[in-house]
């Protein structure tokens, strides 16, 4: 995770910058090297976890990139249940020209879902709706991520900032397309030293699809 600001108080706080292209971008803040955070992504699910004291200064989470120079407007995010949120967190932490700013679960009254799980929404008129206990974010961002970094862990789906559902990019090019404006530099398998290479090996891979027992 690649470190804006870091407040280090009972608990860690961390903001981290975007990049061109959007996308969840999962990661641990761990500088004392502890191994208690971990952060992974699967069927649409973002599990984090602390196993080690609050006070520790870890904590899990995930950049939330290509948000940059818009203004925030809404974040969302759904818990497995309630008795996930604890202590503030999860929260988004926005940075923004105008400061930093913390938005935690504990800042908003849930919507409890028929299924038991429960949906965190951050606007502007439910952070008043429940008594204006943070400020909310002015500015234009320069970088969000969602985290808990106190003791526990937290499932998190249908993660949304300003209207978008935030996913992880796709770690290969999908299209040629997708290589493009340097994003060939953000695929990991395999990893491209050029825009070119990157187009050659989704022409090849399709051609190996089309015609897989040549």
């Amino acid at each position: 995770m690649r470190k804006l600001i870091v407040i280090a108080a009972t608990a860690a706080a961390l903001a981290l910058s975007g990049v061109a292209a959007a996308a969840l971008v999962p990661g641990v803040f761990d500088p004392g090297n502890t191994g208690c955070v971990t952060s992974t992504y699967s069927n649409g699910v973002l599990h984090l976890a602390k196993n080690c004291p609050t006070s520790t200064n870890a904590a899990a989470g995930a950049d939330i990139t290509g948000l940059s120079g818009q203004t925030f407007t809404s974040a969302s995010f759904t818990l497995a249940s309630a008795s996930q949120c604890q202590g503030g967190s999860p929260r988004f932490n926005v940075v923004t020209t105008n400061g930093l700013f913390f938005l935690g679960c504990n800042n908003v009254t849930p919507t409890i879902n028929a299924s038991g799980t429960a949906t965190y929404t951050f606007t502007a008129a439910t952070i008043a709706a429940a008594g204006n206990q943070v400020p909310f974010p002015s500015g234009t961002i320069q970088g969000v991520e969602v985290l808990i970094d106190v003791q526990g862990t937290a499932d998190l789906s249908n993660i949304t900032v300003n209207g978008h559902l935030e996913v992880p990019s796709p770690t290969s090019p999908t299209s040629k397309a997708a290589c493009k404006h340097g994003a060939w530099r953000s695929f990991t398998a395999p990893k491209f030293k050029n825009q070119g290479q990157c187009v050659s090996w989704f022409e090849h891979h399709q051609q190996e699809l089309a015609h897989p027992h040549r």
